[in-house]
């Protein structure tokens, strides 16, 4: 286990980094690190664990070898928990372990919550905890896990766009929108439409 191979996972903003640890076909476990922290957290944890399992650790967004989030751009807990969804995904795994450090045992409590179904154990180390009041337990799971499946869905949904001619774009716009004329169309196509290298 003390040998490991460096992994990377596209997002919209560029990639997560991650290095992974154990053989691909063992039990699957996702380590996440604590705050100001990367990966490389864990580099003297993994060689003392059981060796039948796969370890991968994330840099989360903005940390170790991971990608930053766009300039001006916030860091929210519920980011971080949507970057496990995306890097669980990206693995094609239904099911694993998740085992957090500091700052993540925000994150990692949160993602169980929203995700109770992907998660086979929580290993919490140095932990603060994630406390919500009973009544609001029900809304919150609901909602938070609506806003990351929907933009996880519109990201899968992303093509390039499409090429129209100038002729096609205007009539194109003008069917989305009834209420232009052809001149209100061409005017609002001048800034609202990119050329490309062919035309």
């Amino acid at each position: 286990v003390g040998m490991f191979s460096e992994c990377k996972f596209p997002v919209p903003w560029g990639h997560v980094a991650a290095k992974a640890w154990g053989p691909s076909e063992g039990h699957p476990v996702l380590c996440l690190h604590g705050w100001l922290d990367n990966a490389n957290t864990f580099d003297k944890l993994i060689p003392l664990l059981p060796r039948d399992y796969y370890y991968v650790a994330m840099d989360f967004s903005g940390h170790g070898l991971s990608s930053h989030r766009p300039a001006g751009s916030h860091y929210h807990f519920l980011d971080y928990v949507t970057d496990v969804r995306r890097v669980a995904a990206a693995l094609q795994w239904k099911r694993f372990i998740l085992m957090g450090h500091s700052m993540d045992c925000f994150i990692s409590p949160q993602f169980s919550f929203l995700y109770p179904e992907m998660v086979d154990k929580l290993i919490l180390l140095e932990t603060l905890g994630f406390l919500l009041a009973p009544e609001d337990t029900e809304e919150w799971q609901k909602s938070k896990r609506m806003v990351i499946d929907r933009l996880l869905n519109l990201e899968a949904k992303q093509q390039t766009p499409k090429a129209r001619s100038p002729k096609a774009a205007l009539q194109r716009l003008l069917e989305a929108n009834r209420h232009l004329t052809a001149e209100g169309g061409a005017i609002l196509l001048q800034r609202g439409a990119t050329e490309t290298p062919t035309g």
